[in-house]
């Protein structure tokens, strides 16, 4: 378990921004970024400048490991941004900002990405009254967000909020503590993404296009 831990850290400190790949952790001190901002290994101090293209392929890279997204559903979330109408980058932040793990994660029913896709495959999350399962799937706007219906489903959730406390709920999403309910208000804008993730969007719009 520790050796995983450090592994993750090491990813952040290779990126060089909070991924929040260890919940808590990651909001502490302890953090291995606030520790040790540089990149792992001897040579880390000492790393060359990047091409054109490894920034590009950099920063692409850094947008899939913040939402724990595979190559395969990057590339078609990239095409459903191309074909909506407005700036491709926006649209493709907006994309990830509306995957349902990432609600529940911003909403502080779990503690990080990735335990909240445990959360949705094991039955614990509602989507307008039915049990959801699926982590990629996009919410929309009056969409319903809550725990399921057992005893078990709602633990969870208020122990993860306990956790989470101090994390600020984006504005285009409402959230009622003491019901555990929540409701997609709107839409999320460029400069709210821009506020929790350092990504420049442009970048990464520019290698994928080619």
């Amino acid at each position: 378990m520790a050796r995983l831990l450090g592994s993750k850290c090491k990813l952040c400190r290779r990126e060089g921004l909070k991924l929040f790949l260890k919940g808590a952790r990651c909001d502490s001190p302890q953090c291995a970024i606030v520790k040790r901002n540089y990149p792992p290994g001897q040579h880390g101090w000492r790393r060359g400048k990047f091409s054109d293209y490894g920034l590009r392929l950099r920063e692409k890279q850094r947008l899939k490991r913040y939402y724990g997204v595979l190559e395969r559903q990057f590339r078609r979330y990239f095409q459903m941004a191309s074909n909506a109408k407005g700036n491709t980058g926006e649209q493709l932040l907006s994309i990830f900002e509306r995957r349902i793990d990432n609600v529940i994660y911003r909403l502080g029913l779990a503690v990080s990405r990735s335990q909240a896709r445990q959360i949705i495959t094991h039955g614990h999350i509602s989507l307008n009254g039915r049990k959801h399962t699926i982590p990629s799937a996009l919410v929309s706007v009056d969409d319903i967000i809550e725990p399921g219906k057992k005893e078990k489903s709602e633990s969870v959730a208020k122990s993860n909020l306990e956790l989470s406390q101090g994390r600020v709920i984006p504005a285009w999403l409402e959230f009622d503590v003491e019901s555990l309910r929540a409701r997609v208000a709107g839409v999320p804008g460029s400069d709210e993404i821009k506020e929790v993730v350092p990504i420049r969007e442009q970048l990464i719009v520019e290698i994928s296009s080619r």
